[in-house]
């Protein structure tokens, strides 16, 4: 397995190339996809792996969460909550991020990629980051299932930026802006109230260019789908479906 300073270099360098490709391509125009940097996330993933290694997994898990995430075991729970005083096992799992898909305001992104535990098994996990513009980046949704066969480890790790909405145009002189005569500017509009921020169910980024929903039966089996703005319109971009645990 490579290095994670190579998986990082690599991760860096190719989606740069990405983000370039895709970031802003929408009717909103290239400039307002600038701030989306999906390598910040995949570094991110990287460097709670490789944390995971030096201090332990649930170590790595505390401090890399945000205060209201949540992550299923497999029943949901409120991480921090679940995470306090639980000991680091001697061995920790391991994983690659394999694609990282992002909002087109950079603000909130979707990972997913593969682990492996020491035991020998295998699966694949999804994960919500939120960047806080003090903090960083830290995750608000964690959930996985086990693979009888592991998800093939890309060459290189995908980097998606949504389209960006559509500018708004400045409003004409005398329409929202006041009386042309008197020159004064209008009484300003209230701001738009951002998506809800819900991780426990549904949400989406502040613009909506990138939304997921979490669905639970009563038999704990549940599915997880991640929409991403593009061209032409919503996409879906991860589709995790994981069957009810054993009795």
């Amino acid at each position: 397995m490579r290095s994670v300073r190579l998986l990082l270099v690599v991760a860096l360098m190719a989606v740069a190339g990405n983000a370039d490709a895709q970031g802003g391509r929408g009717p909103g125009g290239r400039m307002m996809g600038l701030s989306a940097n999906p390598s910040a996330v995949i570094a991110a993933e990287i460097g709670f792996s490789q944390l995971a290694r030096e201090k332990g997994q649930w170590t790595a898990f505390r401090e890399t969460a945000a205060k209201e995430a949540v992550m299923f075991v497999p029943e949901q729970v409120v991480a921090q909550t679940w995470l306090k005083g639980r000991k680091d096992p001697a061995s920790p799992m391991k994983w690659q991020p394999h694609a990282v898909y992002m909002s087109c305001d950079g603000g909130v992104a979707a990972s997913t990629g593969s682990w492996q535990r020491p035991d020998g098994s295998q699966g694949y996990f999804t994960s919500i980051w939120r960047r806080d513009p003090k903090k960083g980046w830290h995750w608000v949704l964690d959930h996985g299932d086990t693979l009888s066969v592991s998800r093939a480890e890309p060459e290189m790790i995908t980097g998606k930026v949504a389209a960006c909405p559509p500018r708004r145009p400045r409003p004409l002189m005398g329409e929202d802006a006041g009386s042309p005569a008197a020159g004064r500017p209008g009484k300003p509009g209230k701001p738009e109230k951002p998506a809800p921020f819900l991780p426990s169910g549904s949400g989406a980024s502040a613009d909506g260019t990138l939304s997921w929903s979490m669905t639970v039966a009563p038999d704990l089996s549940r599915r997880f789908v991640v929409h991403m703005r593009q061209e032409g319109g919503d996409s879906v971009v991860i589709d995790d479906q994981v069957k009810a645990p054993a009795a």
